[in-house]
């Protein structure tokens, strides 16, 4: 079972390069006011004619300052979003390119030399790089080597202090942005040989040009397997470690997220990260100041805990659950989607679960089954679903009203609900033996709240064999029926008993259909449909609504006890030859008669009521069995009540059962119409839904032994 996150790693950030620059160089471009009217094309236009003019000059004797400024001012106009396409289409690239290289190495050696040109050339194709549909012609017009170029120029870094830092530091962030989501740009680093010398740059003494080697580094690992070896081979794992530890949040940040991209998909260079000693850095990252080292660090567990079965249990033995249970409370989405994450990986080892849930997991990880990220619920349900593998955990779970939570909360995604559904059945398989002796302790306590969650639970999760013993020995029902109708509980406790009590009813096979079939064996006689109100054979004529209805009195002997006593007894229908009828309509005198006839008949809804009244009148079980169901078919919100009192009026069981079990599935619909009519209904209907359910209950353990 995967978990929302899964497929995450860590794609990088696109350099914004905004770093403020020197006051006289953002004043004035290329000797104009920096408010200068002209429109930006044709700025763009004067400045890479200037370049392209001072670059065909001898490298000795070229106006350095001027080359900086145009430089630069090219720059200061690609800061804008909206000038970028406009300073690539006047020709910005091919100008700017050449100036990574054009002076010699030995000409670097104050702040007006070529290395103030390159840095600006750096920060330029930076800020044209952001946008991807630019990558590809800067690194055709030869870019990256000469990027490379300055990257190796400074490798071994001096210490401090460094005129060199910020040049060397806008390499890196241009290689950033150019292998941003650009899968052939990061392999042609590598070939260009940029992954070495951005290693050996982990070490320098300048804090930024560490985040720029690192953040260059974090996006060439993404997706790219050759790099991630490379890096690795190139010896940056003890050094990225390090820096795990670091003061500037910046750096740690940068750090945690390359380890991240590394060990993502490769179990090889996870183990070796691990043995070079990266999880106590990490574990301490989850206690950063710096939010983002959180939500790296929690997901850099999550994959740390797939590598081997005992790290699993090292991660936690080290001191990680605490601050990623206080990490599901944050304000921060993603940060509590990383902590669900890692907790659910950790989650699958039995060593691990107890201990969560110990340590105050639990309460956190079900309030974020109501989440309305699909991420952060799927992370939740899928450390739940670990939770509940543990036996000890159970019984703890079910008094925090996870059952209720589980089976209650809006599910986003598909996986979520198969994760759901799966806990569900994990729980019910562990509820038993001394799992539901626990269950059935907190259900007999003297909490109200706990009774309420127990009894519900096990309404929905105990099995059939344990029945009896859970909502008749021990009470169980009694509960479910106390929360029903107690007017103190409020609306949601109502509706959960009522559905915990459907549940239950549906366990005990209460629900199954009204059967009309009749009760064998039967004296019943059926002469067939051609007798019905036939003369043939007739011996005795019924006056209905002043129409005749032909009979036979053997078929209506057999048929019912009523019509026995009425032609055996000593009434005076006994001998006459026409009998009235007063009290039914003929149509539903004929209805009756036929179903006397042939053991059936369509009931139709308008007549079904009052063909019930006559088949209880004449004691005709059969057909009380065929209006039941079919009024039982037609019950609703608005009839429900009515049909409950006919059931009453004309000894209807089966309909009065389908009554109570419709208020119950229905309960919620109905308690938001008339909260006090349906209250007084459902106080009538519990009496006999108690006998009803503990009957079955009965029935189903003596036919289970």
């Amino acid at each position: 079972m995967s978990t929302g996150s899964d497929t995450v790693e860590r794609k990088g950030h696109k350099r914004k390069l905004t770093d403020t620059l020197t006051p006289s160089a953002a004043s004035v471009v290329d000797g104009a006011p920096a408010d200068a009217t002209e429109s930006t094309i044709s700025q763009v236009s004067r400045l890479v004619e200037t370049i392209q003019r001072l670059t065909v000059q001898p490298v000795e004797t070229v106006d350095r300052v001027a080359l900086r400024r145009a430089a630069h001012g090219l720059a200061e106009l690609s800061k804008t979003e909206a000038n970028v396409e406009l300073v690539v289409q006047g020709g910005a690239v091919a100008a700017v390119v050449p100036l990574l290289s054009h002076f010699p190495v030995s000409e670097h050696d104050s702040s007006s030399s070529g290395e103030e040109v390159e840095k600006e050339a750096c920060f330029t194709l930076g800020l044209l790089a952001i946008k991807q549909e630019h990558q590809h012609a800067i690194a055709d017009q030869g870019a990256l080597p000469g990027l490379v170029a300055i990257l190796k120029r400074f490798v071994p870094f001096p210490g401090p202090p460094s005129t060199g830092a910020s040049t060397v530091r806008r390499a890196a962030d241009a290689i950033t942005n150019l292998a941003h989501e650009n899968v052939s740009i990061k392999s042609r680093v590598r070939t260009e040989g940029g992954i070495p010398p951005l290693v050996a740059l982990l070490g320098s003494y300048d804090a930024k040009v560490q985040r720029a080697a690192a953040g260059a580094l974090r996006t060439l690992a993404f997706k790219n397997e050759d790099n991630k070896n490379q890096i690795v081979e190139c010896g940056a794992l003890p050094t990225l470690i390090q820096m795990l530890q670091a003061d500037d949040a910046g750096i740690h940040y940068e750090a945690v997220g390359v380890i991240g991209n590394l060990v993502h998909s490769s179990i090889h260079i996870k183990r070796q990260v691990l043995e070079e000693g990266a999880l106590q850095p990490v574990i301490g990252l989850l206690s950063s100041s710096c939010t983002e080292s959180q939500r790296e660090s929690a997901l850099l567990l999550g994959q740390f805990a797939t590598t081997d079965h005992e790290f699993k249990a090292k991660i936690v033995q080290r001191g990680a659950v605490p601050p990623l249970i206080t990490m599901l409370g944050s304000s921060d989405v993603q940060l509590k989607e990383m902590a669900a994450f890692a907790l659910g990986r950790l989650a699958q080892n039995v060593d691990n679960q107890a201990g969560i849930v110990q340590a105050g997991g639990l309460p956190p990880l079900l309030e974020l089954m109501a989440s309305r990220n699909g991420n952060l619920q799927h992370n939740a349900a899928f450390a739940l679903y670990g939770l509940a593998d543990n036996e000890d955990n159970i019984a703890a779970i079910v008094r925090q009203g996870g059952v209720q939570c589980l089976q209650d909360c809006e599910l986003l995604v598909q996986p979520s609900k198969d994760c759901v559904q799966k806990t569900l059945k994990r729980l019910e398989e562990k509820i038993a033996g001394k799992v539901l002796n626990q269950i059935l302790y907190s259900m007999n306590c003297s909490d109200a709240v706990m009774q309420h969650r127990t009894a519900t639970a096990l309404a929905r999760l105990a099995r059939e064999a344990d029945l009896k013993t859970v909502f008749v020995e021990r009470k169980g029902l009694d509960i479910l029926l106390q929360i029903l109708t107690d007017p103190k509980r409020d609306a949601l406790c109502h509706k959960e008993a009522a559905g915990a009590l459907f549940e239950l009813a549906k366990k005990a096979n209460a629900t199954a259909p009204i059967d009309c079939a009749p009760a064998p064996p039967t004296p019943q006689v059926y002469l067939g449909e051609q007798y019905v109100n036939n003369l043939t054979l007739s011996d005795v004529t019924f006056l209905v609504e002043g129409q005749t209805f032909h009979a036979h009195r053997i078929a209506l002997l057999a048929s019912s006890d009523t019509f026995r006593a009425m032609f055996d007894g000593h009434y005076k229908e006994k001998e006459a030859s026409t009998i009235p009828i007063p009290n039914i309509r003929y149509c539903v005198f004929e209805s009756m008669m036929r179903c006397i006839y042939t053991g059936s008949v369509d009931v139709a809804p308008d007549v079904a009521e009052e063909l019930l009244q006559a088949a209880d009148q004449y004691m005709l079980e059969p057909l009380k069995r065929l209006c039941e169901a079919a009024i039982a078919a037609d019950l609703s919100t608005d009839n429900l009540a009515d049909v409950y009192s006919l059931s009453e009026n004309f000894n209807a069981p089966q309909l009065g059962r389908h009554c109570m079990l419709y208020a119950l599935e229905h309960y919620e619909e109905l308690e938001s119409q008339d909260s006090n009519d349906f209250s007084a209904l459902l106080c009538k209907m519990v009496p006999e839904l108690k006998e009803r359910l503990t009957e079955q209950l009965l029935k189903k353990q003596t036919a289970s032994m």
